[in-house]
């Protein structure tokens, strides 16, 4: 019996009982002892019609609940591509296999990885392994959080506009005329970047030690380092142009009257030599030593300039932008650059291909450990000078300015 039949018989049950409470009161309104107990048998069978479908409205969900999916159920259109085996380094296969690469020193290599044997001799790195160190570089370096990467598969051009539209007022029926735009290029090239990590063997063989996470995390940090103090300083050759680079870097806007101290006001010109449309997405870069000392800096009442973050997710301010921090800053000393304020979206990362692991042949056999190396490609250089400015410490020693 169904619920439904149940409920229509409930329904009937209770409907007999009411009429059968009306036929057989008496003129005071009441019931014989007799129609009491034959309306009470009423009564309970109209209780037992609900307890039994209670019981079988739960058992009912219950069954319900048993034959949900597990999974979400296929929507896609059969052959659309959605479900296709993830192949090369995508696969769990390749995966697996480096893992088991890493954990042996690269004495067992499947055939999968021969999928990914890179030029040098290294393994490309399967592309889970790949996004994550490009997430764990973009966490620790400010420039690749603060600049614009590119990836590239050779030698990427970047047109930049070297004359400037300039409009002109003409008499009505004057004939037009036109200047001729003229552009330069920068090319984003492919440097190679090697860093080591070490490992010691007792933890290399050890299966409950997320090796994986490890060096994932061990290379990003050495990988990130090296680029910053790159994109910060380096000179082009064999490595990136850095934003503090004489030539080819951000414009030297303020020289500091003196070679050892900073003051509020040439901080000041330094963000107003910033032309105005950069300056909607402007920041500071410098050496938490020079942070240190433009703490100490106050205005005309006496109230200090720097604005600490009231979030600990939200960096520093000062005259109200926002404040980075790097080691690979210079700090002050004489006819050193110090402060980069622009920005830096101009600047520009190139990344070449795909990351490689390998194994050192330096071995550190003598103490223990292993040895990995990573390798990558990469550039990067400021597309536009102007889009920051520097502000530069007086050469040779002298006395503060005001």
């Amino acid at each position: 019996m169904t619920i439904m039949e149940l409920r229509e018989k409930r329904n009937k049950a209770w409907e007999a009982a009411k009429a059968f409470v009306e036929t057989k009161r008496d003129k005071d309104g009441l019931l014989s002892a007799e129609d009491a107990a034959s309306y009470a048998e009423m009564e309970q069978k109209i209780k037992d019609y609900g307890a039994e479908i209670e019981r079988m409205e739960q058992m009912e969900s219950i069954e319900n609940s048993l034959n949900k999916p597990v999974s979400t159920p296929l929507t896609g259109k059969p052959m659309n591509g959605a479900d296709k085996p993830k192949t090369g380094r995508a696969s769990d296969e390749y995966k697996a296999a480096m893992l088991n690469a890493l954990r042996t020193n690269f004495r067992q290599i499947s055939n999968v990885l021969s999928e990914g044997i890179d030029a040098n001799g290294g393994y490309l790195v399967p592309e889970e392994y790949d996004s994550r160190l490009i997430d764990a570089l973009s966490e620790e370096n400010i420039i690749r959080k603060l600049g614009h990467t590119i990836t590239t598969s050779g030698e990427h051009k970047i047109n930049i506009a070297a004359t400037k539209p300039a409009a002109a007022w003409i008499d009505e029926g004057g004939a037009l005329t036109f200047g001729d735009a003229t552009f330069s290029q920068i090319n984003l090239d492919a440097h190679k970047l090697h860093v080591a990590v070490k490992v010691t063997e007792e933890l290399l063989y050890d299966n409950a030690f997320g090796l994986e996470s490890y060096i994932i995390e061990q290379f990003g940090k050495a990988l990130s380092n090296a680029e910053e103090d790159a994109f910060l300083n380096g000179d082009g050759k064999g490595k990136p142009l850095g934003i503090f680079a004489e030539t080819g870097g951000g414009e030297v806007a303020i020289t500091a009257a003196s070679a050892t101290a900073i003051t509020a006001d040439e901080v000041i010109n330094l963000v107003y030599s910033l032309k105005r449309p950069y300056r909607k997405n402007a920041k500071f870069i410098m050496n938490d030593q020079t942070v240190a000392a433009l703490r100490k800096l106050k205005d005309n009442n006496g109230a200090y300039l720097w604005q600490p973050s009231l979030q600990a997710s939200e960096p520093d301010r000062l005259f109200g932008y926002e404040v980075y921090t790097s080691p690979y800053v210079p700090t002050i000393a004489a006819g050193k650059p110090v402060i980069a304020f622009g920005d830096f979206s101009y600047y520009n990362t190139g990344d070449r291909g795909t990351r490689s692991f390998a194994e050192l042949k330096e071995l550190y056999a003598g103490n223990g450990m292993v040895g990995f190396v990573a390798k990558e490609r990469v550039d990067g250089k400021l597309i536009l000078p102007e889009a920051v400015q520097i502000l530069k410490m007086k050469a040779g020693s002298g006395s503060s300015g005001g």
